[in-house]
């Protein structure tokens, strides 16, 4: 059975056009919807998932961040594969059955991810190789757009868009993950309170030598950024203290101390930007320096 586990924060609005998505592009297989409220805010939550009889609604006392969100997801799941999802998200037509059947090429994929489209249709994220030193350069200093969207930056090609193709990574929006796979490497890590947490799950399954994919038949939408937007100084810091706290579990020390340097001295090019004195601290909170 596919267990459909969608992880809210205030977005009620944003949450019904994916549930009503969902109504109109079921799977083909049993499944079971599962809404995780991450303590928003007044009683939208409870209009939001009305009318939607498959969709059984974990309310969470407060917001420990979208893995504790998936974990509680998880552990309320009945099924063998999960399909983690973000609320500010549609999903098309085949796209579940597409993501639920890639499992069957393979006993050893635990992971599989759709394409990614932006609202107007446009391709949001096709997967990535594990971050390094050229993404924080590329993210942080002045390049141009075109090396932000490049091979050098780890972001990949989605090839013909007619086969899946293997991935170090993909956005935590939307990913089917065996429950198997889930437990074996110990759910999603909670210390990241947001961000990261897809790429150190990722990390961890690689390690177990499971293959991770994206499936660029299978589409979903991501309007991206509804929930963080809401805090954005408070996200950019979550943000670049996660990214911290990535490069401390994978990288030793050496590497650290430089990826830290690297860190300040791009951010010191940004001298007029309030948000970039944020980003140096909550790196360093990150990286426990």
């Amino acid at each position: 059975m596919l267990s459909i586990v969608i992880v809210h924060w205030n977005t009620p609005e944003l949450l019904r056009a994916c549930l009503a998505s969902l109504a109109r592009h079921p799977p083909a297989g049993p499944a079971e919807t599962i809404v995780v409220d991450c303590a928003s805010q007044g009683h939208e939550i409870n209009h939001a998932v009305e009318g939607f009889d498959l969709a059984a609604l974990v309310k969470l006392e407060r917001n420990d961040g979208y893995a504790a969100g998936c974990n509680a997801g998880a552990a309320a799941a009945a099924g063998d594969l999960i399909f983690f999802l973000n609320a500010d998200t549609t999903v098309t037509a085949g796209a579940l059955d597409r993501l639920a059947g890639g499992f069957d090429l393979n006993p050893r994929v635990g992971l599989i991810a759709p394409l990614l489209l932006n609202t107007d249709l446009s391709i949001q994220s096709a997967g990535y190789r594990f971050p390094g030193a050229m993404n924080l350069f590329c993210d942080l200093a002045p390049v141009p757009a075109r090396l932000q969207g490049s091979a050098l930056n780890g972001q990949l090609s989605p090839g013909s868009l007619e086969l899946p193709y293997a991935v170090d990574y993909a956005l935590g929006a939307a990913l089917a993950i065996r429950r198997d796979t889930l437990d074996l490497v110990g759910g999603w890590d909670e210390n990241y309170g947001m961000y990261s947490e897809e790429i150190e799950l990722a990390r961890r399954m690689a390690d177990f030598d499971w293959t991770r994919l994206v499936d660029p038949r299978a589409r979903i939408v991501h309007h991206g950024g509804a929930s963080t937007s809401q805090r954005p100084d408070e996200m950019v810091h979550a943000l670049w203290r996660s990214r911290g706290r990535y490069h401390r579990r994978w990288n030793l020390r050496g590497k650290q101390i430089a990826l830290r340097l690297l860190v300040n001295g791009t951010t010191m090019l940004r001298p007029g930007d309030p948000q970039a004195s944020i980003t140096r601290r909550a790196f360093a909170e990150g990286l426990g320096s």
